[in-house]
């Protein structure tokens, strides 16, 4: 059997990782939407690639453990790429954090549990959980290690509303998930870490570019130092040595690629409305 690599979320940024390791290998592909894994799945056949779809929903634990049985059936799990997930948009603030933040944790946790030694693990983030007002030291904390089905029962997650908070604070928990299971992936030789991307154009992307927060978004693409939005292919470069030799000793770590939207927040001409 050959080395498994499972991509959770079938969209552009996903895809562009798997594209870049996962050759020789058997990709996995897991979507909420059973056509659209289909759909990628036949896209990597024709370019090569050895993958089969699956059907999974992040907000559910048995979902996902009946992923990772997949998985483990098909071979040694040595890839995690985690790139699902719902945007302020699309869902209302209970369905973001259920997907975005446990569904996270879920998957960092299960994964987790059968990584091969060797192995490693890549979680999209986002550069809005950078933007995230501050946390104290105990709530990072919290996000961070507290068991996962208590997740959503900490105080600083009740009666969150407003949709872009939501969003923020599963992306900040995100990072910091990620960061609280890189020692125990150790134990079993593997790595694991996230990418926080600014605006990359995908067809997520292009829903929040003509939404309700467009000239939010659009501001933020024109005042960047950049001053573009990015491509998949960037996120999928970092992605790819995040997941292979030459980042062998990274873990535990969030990688902030956003043209520069954050600094600018911060200390340039973006300051917050």
């Amino acid at each position: 059997m050959k080395d498994v690599i499972t991509v959770v979320g079938t969209g552009p940024l996903g895809l562009a990782i798997a594209r870049r390791v996962g050759a020789g290998k058997h990709v996995l592909l897991a979507d909420v939407h059973e056509e659209t894994a289909n759909t990628a799945a036949e896209r990597l056949l024709d370019a090569g690639f050895d993958a089969s779809a699956a059907v999974v929903d992040i907000a559910s634990r048995a979902s996902i453990e009946a992923l990772v049985e997949r998985a483990t059936g098909l071979g040694a799990v040595t890839g995690l790429i985690h790139a699902a997930g719902v945007s302020p948009s699309m869902a209302s603030a209970e369905v973001i954090l259920k997907v975005d933040l446990y569904g996270t944790a879920v998957l960092l946790e299960t994964f987790g549990d059968v990584i091969a030694p060797g192995g490693s693990g890549v979680v999209i983030a986002s550069q809005s959980g950078h933007r995230l007002g501050a946390l104290t030291a105990e709530e990072d904390a919290a996000l961070a290690t507290t068991p996962t089905e208590e997740l959503l029962a900490l105080p600083l997650l009740q009666d969150v509303t407003d949709t872009l908070h939501a969003y923020q604070l599963s992306k900040r928990a995100n990072v910091l998930r990620v960061k609280g299971e890189a020692p125990r992936w150790g134990k079993r030789g593997a790595r694991v870490n996230a990418i926080s991307p600014g605006i990359v154009i995908t067809p997520l992307a292009r829903h929040e570019l003509t939404g309700p927060r467009a000239d939010y978004y659009n501001r933020m693409i024109q005042g960047s130092p950049v001053g573009r939005a990015g491509t998949p292919d960037e996120v999928g470069a970092v992605g790819a040595l995040l997941m292979g030799p030459d980042g062998a000793f990274i873990t535990g770590s969030d990688f902030l690629m956003d043209g520069g939207v954050t600094a600018s927040w911060f200390y340039g001409d973006l300051k917050p409305e």
